[in-house]
C-alpha cells in the first residue's frame, strides 16, 4: 500500500501512529494485542514469551517483528499487513505453539529463536557474561556457588543491586523467582519474590542451593 506523497503507512499516518493503528485494526477484529493504555509510539508488547516489538520499515511497507528480553532479542519475520500483525501478535499473546505459529503465519521464520532456546539459551549466556562480568566481580564468588549447581543452572540469572535474581523462565519476567545475596561472606539471605508474605531468609552455605530448588521449582 503506497499513499500519496511516497507514504508507504497511509493507513498508520492517518491513525496517527503505529500503536493507535494497531489498536483501531485490533478492535475491528475483535483481537487484544496487549498493549498498555499509556503506549502512545514506542511499541513494545509483555508477553509471557519476551516482548514483541514491531519496526516499521523506512522507504517500503513493511512491519519486522522482533521478540527480546534485554540484552537478546530475535527477528522473526516481517509483513506489509497490518491485519496480519495484529493477528499474529494475538495469537502470539494466546500462547499458541511453536510450530502452530509458524504454518499459520508463513512470514515468520522462528528457527532461529527456537533454536536458541531448545540450545539452552540465553540462559547460559546470561550465566557466562554474569561470571565474567568485572562491573559484578563482588558478586563473582555467589555467583558461582549458584553456577555450580545443576538445577540453579537452569534458571535465568540477573542483577537486582547487589543481589542475583533467578527466574524459572527467561522468557517471562513474571515467572517464578528468588532474589539471594551475601551480606556477609558466608551468611545469604534469600526471598522468594512475589510470594504472599514473603520476607528475607537466613540461611547457611551448606543448606542454600536446597532453599533455592525448593522456592524455585516445588
Amino acid at each position: 500500500m503506497q499513499g500519496h506523497g511516497g507514504d508507504p503507512y497511509p493507513d498508520v499516518t492517518a491513525a496517527g501512529g503505529l500503536v493507535a493503528a494497531l489498536r483501531a485494526e485490533a478492535a475491528r477484529r475483535g483481537r487484544d494485542v496487549g498493549l498498555p493504555p499509556w503506549a502512545t509510539d514506542a511499541l513494545a508488547v509483555e508477553t509471557t514469551r519476551g516482548y514483541l516489538s514491531v519496526d516499521p520499515a523506512p522507504g517500503e511497507r513493511l512491519f519486522r517483528l522482533r521478540v527480546h528480553i534485554p540484552d537478546f532479542g530475535w527477528d522473526i519475520g516481517a509483513t506489509d499487513d497490518l491485519g496480519t500483525l495484529v493477528e499474529t501478535i494475538a495469537t502470539w499473546r494466546e500462547g499458541v505453539p511453536y510450530d502452530e505459529l509458524g504454518a499459520r503465519f508463513g512470514f515468520l521464520d522462528l528457527a532461529g529463536f527456537t533454536g536458541a532456546l531448545a540450545a539452552g539459551e540465553p540462559t547460559a549466556a546470561q550465566w557466562a557474561g554474569l561470571l565474567s562480568s568485572a562491573y559484578h566481580r563482588g558478586q563473582r564468588d555467589l555467583l558461582r556457588r549458584l553456577h555450580a549447581d545443576g538445577v540453579l543452572r537452569n534458571a535465568f540469572p540477573t542483577m537486582t543491586h547487589r543481589a542475583v535474581r533467578l527466574r524459572v523462565d527467561p522468557m517471562d519476567g513474571a515467572s517464578r523467582q528468588v532474589l539471594v545475596h551475601e551480606p556477609d561472606e558466608g551468611r545469604y539471605e534469600f526471598v522468594r519474590v512475589g510470594a504472599p508474605g514473603a520476607t528475607w531468609t537466613e540461611v547457611s552455605g551448606d543448606a542454600l542451593t536446597a532453599h533455592l530448588r525448593a522456592a524455585l521449582y516445588e
